[in-house]
C-alpha cells in the first residue's frame, strides 16, 4: 500500500526548472503543499503559478550560506517546523577537463552540490527526528558512482553527496526519519543546452535521455512507501 501525501508539506530546491520543477509538480499534484526554492525569482514565481495553489516560492541562491539559513528559517516558521519532505535537487554541472577547471569553479560546485544540501538537512533534521517522521531525498547522479571525462568537479561533488547520504541514513535508522538517494542517468534538461550532446561525441542524444518526469516519478514512489519502508537508493537509467 502506498501512503497518501495529501496535506503533507515539502521543500524542493532548484525547483524553477528541470528535475526540481518536475518533482514540485508531482508533489503538488499529490496534494503536497510545496515550497519551491531557486535563484531566479521571476522564473520561480511563474513556475509556481502554473502549478496552482499548493505551490509556494522562496527565491534563494543556495550558494549563499546566509541566504540558505534565512530560507530555512522562513520555511520553518511558515510550516510550524520542518517540512515532511525535503528534496535537495539544486546543483551545478560544469563540464570541463581537470586542467581547465579553476579552483574557484571546483569550490563553487562543491558549495552548491554538497554544502548547500548539508545546510538544509542540518536546519531541518533535528525537528524531523524530534517528532519521529520526515523524509530527506537527495537527487544524485550516475556520476556519483561512475567516472566520466570532464566530470572532475561534478563527480567529486556527487560522490561526496552520496557519502553524506549514506552517513545520514545510518544516523537516522530507527528514528522514523527516512533518507533516499535518487540517482538518474543523463536527463534531458536545459543543463545540456551549452553542451549540445546531439552533436558531440561521447554523449547520448537528448532523445535517448531520461525525462525530468521520470525522475520525479521515482521520487514520488520513494516518498509514498509505507512509513516502515525506506528506499535507501534508486538508480535510474534509460531502458
Amino acid at each position: 500500500m502506498s501512503a497518501s501525501l495529501h496535506g503533507r508539506t515539502a521543500v524542493v530546491t532548484g525547483a524553477s526548472r528541470g528535475i526540481g520543477l518536475a518533482v514540485a509538480a508531482a508533489l503538488t499534484s499529490a496534494g503536497v503543499r510545496t515550497w519551491m526554492i531557486a535563484r531566479h525569482a521571476g522564473r520561480l514565481h511563474e513556475a509556481a503559478r502554473q502549478l496552482g495553489s499548493n505551490a509556494f516560492t522562496h527565491p534563494c541562491d543556495v550558494s549563499d550560506g546566509e541566504a540558505v539559513s534565512r530560507a530555512a528559517s522562513v520555511m520553518s516558521e511558515a510550516l510550524g517546523g520542518a517540512p515532511d519532505i525535503l528534496v535537495n535537487n539544486a546543483g551545478l554541472f560544469p563540464l570541463v577537463s581537470v586542467e581547465a577547471t579553476s579552483p574557484e569553479v571546483f569550490a563553487e560546485t562543491m558549495n552548491v552540490n554538497v554544502v548547500a544540501p548539508f545546510r538544509f538537512v542540518r536546519a531541518f533534521v533535528g525537528d524531523m527526528r524530534a517528532r519521529g517522521h520526515g523524509h530527506i531525498v537527495t537527487i544524485g547522479s550516475v556520476a556519483d558512482r561512475n567516472a566520466f571525462p570532464e566530470n572532475g568537479a561534478y563527480a567529486a561533488s556527487k560522490t561526496a553527496q552520496r557519502a553524506f547520504h549514506e552517513v545520514l541514513r545510518q544516523e537516522l535508522r530507527g528514528s522514523g526519519v527516512r533518507a533516499s538517494l535518487v540517482s538518474p542517468g543523463p536527463t534531458d534538461t536545459d543543463i545540456w543546452d551549452p553542451v549540445d550532446p546531439d552533436n558531440r561525441e561521447g554523449f547520448p542524444p537528448r532523445a535517448l535521455m531520461l525525462r525530468p518526469e521520470d525522475v520525479a516519478d521515482a521520487v514520488l514512489w520513494a516518498v509514498t512507501r509505507p512509513t516502515h519502508v525506506n528506499i535507501e537508493e534508486l538508480r535510474l537509467s534509460r531502458s
